[in-house]
């Protein structure tokens, strides 16, 4: 980038040209604003209005899941997961499911790997909601937000149906799920893709035609494809620069390759294009959810976990009554099941990026390392060298562009 990052000791007047009458201005954006959409901080240097140069500063809510991980049984570590990207939990947990059945060798059946493509797309569209919805409040259009915010609980009622939780979700389990979905949770992701369409192209209509909001985000913090790769960017921000790398695609799990779906770009990489891609990607999804029910039809009904007693915690009622599944239970909850020394790598396609889980496993009970590859944290990165320059009512609108979710950006 042309504009370096530049230390800042707080309250210490700098000048141009060493000229007093220059003297910047330091202001703290956030840890605590609500404009900064978590608990995260950027110390900048203002002249007047403009920002002149700025340092980020995270780990306000850093909480050490690498290293809590590194103490726990593979079931134990699903529920840190969800704490990274709160708004999209279930693919985070599907992410970490598919780094332990690498591990292991798993092979998943077609109705359990389809069944996770429609929760983890319900995932991606309930967090798309959020990230448009909330650039649209910052922009001072509040009633975007109103539209579609309905629309995501009816997303987090069909988790609830399936796990009993809504935000972090804990949701399927190492093999498979924890329980077959029922009627209802098709009744109602068919009704959700009934209705959707028409309201998310009533929430598109009042910003494209809103010339405020075109104003306040066409050609604001673009970034160029090469800029983009140079930070390792990765999910729609990186999509929005024309660069078309989808995870799903480039390297597809869960039978993604079945599916028929477009990657959306765009062509300047601005705030505006951020916000189409995210759009377009949730009517993309709308299509993969579609076809999942389709061929989730097709299978054979009530398989929905792979057949690895040693690895899958029995039903209850057979822990109540029958030794071996009592053993099973045991030694699944307290990690003592023999597991190999491997070094694997596994990659999804997250809300924001791509979500990778680097697990380097010793055949102990506990990951003797493991590594959450954090799309937040890495596309942060390029916030405060894009700021150089910018009026700070740019940089807030930029800043929500980026969907960072501190969750995933301290883990």
């Amino acid at each position: 980038m042309s504009n370096p990052i530049t230390k800042i000791t707080p309250n210490q007047p700098v000048f141009f040209d060493n000229d007093p009458q220059d003297e910047l201005i330091t202001l703290n954006i956030g840890p605590t604003h609500p404009a900064t959409h978590g608990v995260f901080q950027n110390v900048v240097q203002m002249d007047g209005e403009r920002i002149v140069s700025g340092v980020s500063t995270i780990g306000y809510i850093h909480r050490a899941f690498e290293k809590i991980a590194e103490h726990r049984p593979f079931y134990q570590i699903t529920p840190l997961t969800d704490r990274l990207n709160y708004c999209s939990s279930p693919i985070n947990n599907m992410g970490w499911h598919m780094t332990v059945e690498k591990l292991l060798g798993i092979t998943i059946p077609k109705r359990v790997q389809y069944m996770r493509v429609m929760v983890m797309e319900l995932a991606r569209i309930a967090d798309h909601i959020i990230c448009n919805g909330i650039l649209g409040v910052d922009t001072g259009a509040f009633s975007g937000f109103l539209y579609v915010m309905q629309e995501r609980e009816a997303i987090y009622e069909i988790f609830e149906e399936i796990c009993g939780a809504r935000l972090t979700t804990n949701i399927g389990r190492i093999g498979g799920f924890e329980r077959d979905f029922n009627a209802i949770v098709f009744e109602k992701v068919r009704a959700f893709l009934e209705r959707y369409p028409a309201v998310l192209s009533e929430f598109e209509e009042l910003f494209v035609r809103n010339r405020i909001f075109i104003e306040r985000t066409s050609g604001v913090a673009a970034v160029t494809a090469e800029e983009a790769l140079d930070y390792a960017w990765s999910g729609p921000i990186l999509r929005a620069t024309g660069v078309d790398y989808d995870v799903r695609v480039t390297a597809p799990y869960c039978a993604y390759e079945e599916f028929d779906f477009d990657v959306p770009v765009g062509t300047n990489g601005d705030v505006y294009d951020r916000f189409m891609v995210r759009n377009e990607e949730m009517r993309q999804s709308m299509r993969i959810i579609a076809q999942a029910l389709d061929k989730i039809a097709l299978e054979p009904p009530g398989i929905f976990h792979a057949d690895v007693p040693e690895f899958y915690l029995p039903p209850k009622e057979q822990v109540y009554t029958n030794m071996e599944a009592l053993i099973y239970h045991f030694k699944i909850v307290m990690g003592e099941l023999e597991t190999p020394k491997s070094e694997v790598y596994q990659a999804v396609e997250g809300a924001n990026g791509e979500l990778g889980f680097y697990l380097i496993h010793d055949a102990g009970r506990t990951p003797y390392r493991l590594h959450f590859r954090r799309p937040s944290f890495i596309n942060y990165q390029m916030f405060a060298p894009m700021s150089a320059g910018m009026l700070i009512s740019d940089a807030i609108i930029n800043m929500s562009s980026l969907n960072v979710i501190a969750g995933e950006l301290d883990a």
